[in-house]
């Protein structure tokens, strides 16, 4: 299982904007994957971060009603695992998992693959905007082993 080798310089919290923009969530994922290669964090748990930061990303540019808004993506190390976080200006639309949808339903299953990847996720509204986040384990040396 991968581990955050301990290095002092490694940074603690790593974010990046993008445009409110379908074509921009590629660009998400494939920083998500950067900062991950960073952090030395990889394998299986990479591809399940970048999988949730992808659907995380583009529920945000699929929902959120504020024109010319920026999506904001958060990494950050908290305790023995990594919480990731996706911004965005409409607070007013929180995110909530629907019934499983029938097979010729067209989408709909984000969140319940969030779910799946996840040690746990959830969302919160903030003064300026609404945050959806997901907690993923990351056992290592320091005593976090699941």
């Amino acid at each position: 299982m991968p581990a955050l080798a301990p290095r002092p310089s490694r940074p603690r919290r790593d974010s990046f904007r993008i445009p409110k923009r379908r074509r921009h969530v590629p660009e998400a994922r494939a920083e998500v994957r950067r900062i991950l290669k960073d952090w030395a964090v990889n394998g299986e748990l990479t591809d399940d971060i970048a999988t949730v930061a992808t659907e995380l990303v583009t529920n945000a540019v699929r929902h959120c009603q504020v024109p010319l808004a920026e999506i904001e993506v958060t990494l950050s190390i908290r305790g023995c695992g990594l919480l990731l976080e996706v911004a965005d200006p409409d607070r007013g639309r929180l995110p909530a998992p629907r019934p499983e949808p029938g097979p010729e339903a067209d989408g709909g299953l984000g969140l319940v693959l969030v779910t799946a990847l996840a040690e746990r996720w959830g969302c919160e509204a903030r003064p300026f905007t609404k945050s959806v986040w997901a907690y993923f384990l990351v056992p290592s040396e320091s005593g976090c082993d699941q």
